[in-house]
């Protein structure tokens, strides 16, 4: 049976052999994509978990056309979102990797660097193209079977796998990684699908279609990736605002290049110095763009619960209990006001540092949050960042307005 059949079978008879095999289907699929995310199988599991018993839930109102992978995709990015911000206030996870790679354009492109990027590339891509990729390279369907299921002709369906992949590349371009097609599709069809943990399937099986008793956590995953659905389908005019927005650990770094270069270092211990001194700085930027889309995620979080108004100060975020942890230091509200009036969202800044910092080489650096949720690095040659946020266009939208 195809994978609409068995879905329609399982709505209408509650068939659990119809939704096993669906979970045979698709759970390594929905469990790599988890562990991309969350980093941590044991959270990978859990997240799983969740996005079957939704996939139950949502059953019966799936369109026949429906993709399924590109849906359990796009449902597993929104699981492991909330898993991510659970986890975030518990453990702070290492991202050197990442940061290397965003700042360091020269570093060559592995695995480990693409991975924490590829679900948030995935999720930047419109519906047809996310679909595509994940037919060709998740699935690794041929053109002829792409094309039956999204009811294409073959050339067609080529074509706009080839385009996705390029939408892709030029994602993965923008933060800081030089890839080609052809790295990505080998990097992908080989990695972005392993072997989910033995029994998992069983468990999954159980509490999506018997009911059987799960844990506090999966449930708050459950209720807050089906919040997101609704809230996305409300809201689309910023769908993929909310998708960058729960991210957490995959920012976008901003680079406005700097002709001013350090001395060159003249003995070993000035040469150790300077690596230590670079090696700080960007532990501080991790720790600093991370901070941003946290705080831009309390801010998301504040104006679900009060109709859409966003807040004016960080002060009014902390006083209703949405984060106890994030420091208001060196940050600024730039943006308040109704969501819906925000008509770019990803041009206006949300929050931005105060003062820029200094960077080793003597260039200056300011972290900045959008009201789409993404955050970015932005780095001047001098501190003169108001002339930058012309250049790059960013908005701002002060209370009142």
């Amino acid at each position: 049976m195809q994978d609409m059949e068995l879905v329609r079978h399982y709505a209408q008879n509650e068939s659990e052999s119809a939704f096993a095999e669906l979970v045979r289907r698709y759970l390594n699929l929905v469990y790599s994509a988890a562990l991309r995310q969350v980093r941590d199988p044991s959270l990978a599991e859990e997240v799983a978990q969740a996005v079957f018993i939704v996939l139950a839930r949502k059953s019966r109102k799936l369109p026949a056309n429906t993709v399924l992978s590109g849906w359990l995709l796009t449902a597993t990015r929104y699981a492991a979102s909330n898993q991510i911000r659970a986890a975030m206030r518990r453990t702070q996870r290492e991202q050197e990797a990442f940061m290397q790679s965003s700042l360091d354009e020269s570093a060559i492109m592995a695995w480990e660097q693409l991975a924490p990027l590829l679900d948030e590339a995935m999720a930047s891509l419109n519906e047809t193209d996310r679909n595509v990729i994940a037919l060709r390279y998740f699935e690794n369907k041929t053109a002829v079977e792409i094309a039956t299921a999204l009811h294409l002709t073959e050339n067609t369906a080529q074509k706009r796998v080839s385009r996705a992949l390029e939408k892709l590349r030029k994602n993965f371009n923008k933060r800081g990684l030089t890839v080609t097609t052809a790295l990505i599709v080998g990097a992908v069809s080989a990695n972005s699908v392993q072997a989910a943990p033995i029994g998992l399937a069983a468990t999954i099986s159980a509490t999506a279609v018997k009911g059987s008793a799960v844990t506090t956590s999966t449930l708050t995953l459950v209720k807050g990736a089906l919040k997101i659905m609704a809230w996305t389908k409300a809201k689309t005019a910023v769908v993929t605002g909310v998708v960058l927005l729960l991210a957490a650990g995959t920012t976008t770094v901003v680079v406005k290049e700097s002709h001013r270069q350090s001395p060159p270092a003249t003995d070993e211990a000035a040469i150790q110095q300077k690596r230590v001194a670079e090696a700080q700085f960007k532990q501080d930027s991790i720790q600093r763009i991370t901070e941003g889309k946290d705080w831009a995620m309390t801010f998301l979080m504040y104006a679900d619960a009060h109709h859409g108004q966003y807040p004016k100060t960080l002060a009014v975020v902390k006083a209703g209990n949405y984060v106890k942890d994030l420091s208001e230091t060196n940050w600024e509200v730039v943006s308040s006001g109704q969501q819906r009036d925000f008509k770019n969202p990803a041009q206006t800044i949300l929050l931005r540092d105060k003062e820029p910092r200094q960077a080793p080489d003597g260039s200056y650096f300011k972290a900045y949050a959008f009201v789409d949720g993404h955050s970015e690095l932005a780095r001047s040659t001098n501190d003169d960042f108001e002339t930058l946020e012309r250049e790059r266009g960013f908005l701002s939208q002060p209370a009142g307005q």
